[in-house]
This record gives C-alpha cells, structure tokens and sequence, in this order.
C-alpha cells in the first residue's frame, strides 16, 4: 500500500486522505518533510521552536484539508510552505509581546539556553556544506534571507513570495538577486568551496 502512495501525485494523496487513507497523509509528510522543516528552522532558528511549528503546520494541514478548505491546484508544497511561514509569523508576534529575563549580572537567560541545530544529513560533507550555506544564509539581512528560503527550500514561486510576503513580485526578485550576490561575496570572503 505504501508503494502505491509514493507513486502518486500530490493532488492524488490528498484526494486519497480525504477518502480516509491515513497512509497517503504519512506518503506526503515523508514528501515534503525535510523541505519544510528546514524553511521553519531557518526562520526560526531554534530546532525545538521548529519542531512545534513543524507538527502544529501539518495539525493544521490536517484540519483543512478534513474540512474541506484545501482547493488543490498542484501546489502543495508551496501551500503547505505558506501554512509554516503564516505560523512562524505568529510565533515572532508572540515572542514580541514576551518580556525578555535578564538576570543580577545583565545576561539575557535566551543567550544562555541558546538554540540547538541537529539538522539530519547523509554525509559529513554534505551536513558541513549545508550548514555552510545555512550559516551564510543567517547572516543576511531579514527580507533577502526570507525570500531565498521561501524560494530554495519552500520551492515557491515569486508570486507565491510576493503575496505572501505582501510586496511587489519585482521587490521578491531584487531581494531574492542582491541576497544571491551577498551570498556569493561572502563564499568568496569565506573561500568556501561548496561540494
């Protein structure tokens, strides 16, 4: 039954959830999980944060598509990308309204507990090339960093960007261009050689 599941399209996965077939669920999660997660945890940099946004995205997934509010148009990924980032959004509106804990001698107790990154890879080389590239990826600013998420890992369009992002399709370009020349610039800083 599993085989089945993974030879089908996505619009046939859902159709096949929706007629009650858990597995054709688990088939899609297995699908996308890796790419979805890592556009979460690259928002949100914190694995344990990530990994709440990641099951309350496909709790969500869940609900819509039980009630029957997912249209299919092909797109899953980018919808189900859509979904995480609208969570991911709330979770930052509720971390605003947090108050930070300083403690005596004026350290953030955040900047103790930091964050932990277990991203799963195949390879040694493969995790440090990734984790080269995502480091790079941090350290550009917000609105170029989202955009090249929301495009390599989230698959999404730069209308999908652009609406879900509320800017002009031709800003998600020019965010997506200078954060691909800033990139570039700090491999050539870096002399990082990408394998």
């Amino acid at each position: 039954m599993q085989t089945i599941h993974q030879q089908q399209t996505d619009a046939q996965l859902v159709q096949s959830f929706k007629e009650g077939h858990a597995a054709a669920l688990e088939t899609l999660i297995h699908r996308y999980k890796d790419k979805i997660y890592t556009g979460i945890f690259m928002l949100v940099k914190d694995q344990y944060t990530a990994e709440d946004i990641f099951q309350d995205t496909f709790m969500k997934i869940i609900r819509t598509i039980r009630a029957g509010r997912y249209s299919e148009q092909g797109k899953f990924l980018p919808w189900a990308m859509r979904v995480a980032h609208n969570l991911c959004m709330d979770h930052f509106r509720k971390v605003r309204q947090q108050v930070n804990i300083t403690l005596s001698d004026g350290t953030d107790l955040s900047e103790i507990l930091g964050s932990a990154d277990d991203i799963a890879s195949t390879s040694l080389e493969k995790r440090q090339t990734h984790d080269s590239i995502r480091q790079l990826i941090e350290l550009l600013p917000e609105e170029q960093r989202e955009v090249i998420i929301l495009r390599i890992y989230g698959d999404m369009s730069f209308k999908e960007i652009s609406d879900m992002t509320s800017v002009s399709i031709n800003t998600a370009l020019g965010r997506m261009r200078y954060g691909l020349i800033n990139l570039r610039k700090m491999i050539d800083e870096k002399k990082l050689v990408l394998r």
